[in-house]
Formats: C-alpha cells, structure tokens, sequence
C-alpha cells in the first residue's frame, strides 16, 4: 500500500553558509529548504500553497508542479552520509511517501490522493544543491550512481491534502498508461545507457513525459 507520509514546503530564502570560501560561496538563494506541515494543505495547479522555487528556469511549473520522494530510501541515506538529521524533506521534497519508488512508479501513473488526483510526469534530476545543501560534492552522483531520485507529478485535480507519519493519507494508482517506462528505466537512459536511440526516440515520442525531458532526448535525433 502507497501511503502520503509527510508534507513540506518552504519559500525561497537567502542562505549564508559560514563554512564558504568567498562571498559567493557563502551567500546563496534557494527554494529547497522545507519544513513539514501538519495542517491541510492546497494542491494548485502550479503546486502546493506556502511552497515556492527560487529557479523558476528548472524547477516548478505545470509539469513539476510537486516533488515526491520515497521514504523508503532513507534508512540507506542516514547509514551511508551519516547524518542523524536526514529526514523528510532532506531532498527538497513536497511529498514523502511509503510502499513506493523508482522501480515501481511510472510516468504517466495516475495517483489519488483524497481529492487530489496527480500524474508522474518526469525523474528529478540531481542538482548542485543537493550537495550544497548537506556539504557533500558527491551526493548528486551517488543519486544518479543509485537511482534513487524521486520524481516529479503534474496535477490534475487541485484540492487539500493532509498528512502525518501518525495519520498517513492513502496514495490510489488509478491509472497506468506506460507501465514500460518506470522512473528508474528514465533515470537508466538519462545516465547510464545513453547509446540507445530507439528507446530516446521513444521517450522523445512519449506524450506523459513532461516537455522539458521530451525535448531533452529528442535533442539526440
């Protein structure tokens, strides 16, 4: 069973990293920083109420309008960084779900969530912030190294959620229109089998991939 474990969402604010060598390492503006809430929360069309991206160029939008991460990767992440505090919310995530990831989900699946009906639209691509955020350079490449990504949906229906790791909120996958094309087979492509031009001519070709990532492998064609 899918289940909505916790919600976060932050707005973008100016950070000051003590431990940076000049001025631009130590001053930087970003969105990724969120905090769990405990009251209901509105899903729009653009994302969740309250929440808010800093790189409006590479992040939001229709198509990554929400951010879900598996709570299932974190026991792995805690015991390889080594940092107690690598909780929900530590990849910038909306959603922390259970009883899913990468290898299961789909783009194009459909989920529903009380009222709330959301679509799989794309992986996350690991940033430069990630690392800056927990001071670890090589964390994007142990994410691409593993695949466990996360993963970004659209929204179909707007409406409220709510949700504690005490009071979980059911996940229904009502839909699965691509059910060749998981997360984890994208991430594969993107990363690590990119001399395959009939499954990038295929993923360009898909419509539920987001447009961005249809572009990006149909730049190869």
């Amino acid at each position: 069973m899918m289940r909505l474990l916790t919600i976060q969402i932050g707005q973008p604010r100016t950070i000051v990293d003590e431990h940076g060598k000049s001025e631009e390492d130590r001053v930087w503006f970003s969105g990724f920083y969120k905090s769990p809430v405990t009251r209901p929360v509105r899903v729009g069309a653009t994302g969740l109420a309250g929440d808010g991206q800093a790189d409006s160029k590479h992040h939001g939008g229709a198509d990554k309008a929400v951010l879900a991460y598996s709570f299932d990767h974190y026991p792995h992440w805690r015991a390889s960084l080594g940092i107690d505090s690598f909780d929900p919310g530590a990849f910038g995530e909306n959603l922390t779900v259970a009883g899913t990831n990468e290898d299961d989900v789909c783009v194009g699946d459909v989920w529903q969530i009380g009222e709330v009906r959301l679509q799989v639209s794309q992986p996350r691509q690991p940033c430069w912030k990630l690392a800056r955020r927990w001071g670890r350079k090589d964390l994007p490449a142990q994410v691409i190294a593993n695949g466990q990504s996360g993963w970004y949906l659209r929204v179909l229906r707007e409406g409220t959620i709510q949700a504690t790791p005490e009071a979980p909120m059911t996940i229904e996958r009502v839909e699965r229109p691509c059910l060749d094309w998981t997360i984890a087979r994208i991430n594969r492509l993107l990363y690590h089998d990119r001399d395959n031009p009939a499954d990038r001519r295929a993923l360009a070709a898909c419509a539920l991939l987001s447009e961005s990532m249809r572009a990006d492998f149909a730049v190869d064609q």
